[in-house]
């Protein structure tokens, strides 16, 4: 009876436990092809001197490299082939969201074959604080891959219970393809 009384308690443990998981947070899919993103942040494109014109980064989507072959994902046409120190990418405002519950941030990458493109770029977030974490993504290909990072590997955030904004950093000392294009889909946190 013991036996029996003690599996039912877990049981219904469990049961709790799945009824309470937190979903993933679908931050953009970009299915739309319009601003915002799912979470109603604004993103674009950056560059570290808008007035050097050698070195850009310009944002638009596509229809024809979708991960699913649906809807929209984000193309990214990066440069930082340049004469002076250069570094662009990818801004997304997260609106202060209350990531602290999830495990990892996961975006799905692909880069262009034809045009080439960096195997490395690096993730920021921000939060509220002024905290700004860092994190490198590493083995890029021209295949749809999902990249997982960590949360507890984001050097230099220790809160994610109000993050301000993600960006993708492409850092001319560290490309070695310096002008190339990538594609993003389907940010999320897991």
């Amino acid at each position: 009876m013991k036996k029996v009384s003690y599996l039912i308690l877990v049981a219904l443990f469990v049961a709790t436990a799945v009824s309470f998981a937190q979903e993933d947070l679908l931050v953009s899919d970009f299915d739309s092809g319009v601003k915002p993103s799912n979470i109603g942040g604004d993103f674009g494109a950056w560059d570290r001197d808008p007035m050097d014109f050698s070195q850009t980064a310009i944002e638009s989507f596509s229809t024809s490299d979708t991960r699913d072959g649906k809807g929209f994902c984000l193309r990214l046409d990066y440069d930082v082939d340049s004469p002076n120190p250069a570094y662009n990418g990818f801004w997304m405002k997260l609106n202060g969201s209350d990531v602290s519950g999830y495990t990892n941030f996961v975006i799905w990458v692909k880069g262009d074959k034809d045009r080439g493109f960096s195997p490395l770029f690096k993730v920021e977030m921000k939060n509220n604080k002024g905290e700004i974490g860092k994190y490198y993504v590493t083995g890029i290909t021209d295949q749809w891959q999902k990249i997982e990072v960590p949360l507890a590997r984001v050097a230099g955030i220790s809160d994610f219970t109000n993050l301000d904004e993600f960006v993708v950093v492409f850092e001319d000392w560290r490309c070695e393809v310096k002008e190339g294009t990538v594609y993003f889909d389907d940010v999320m946190f897991e």
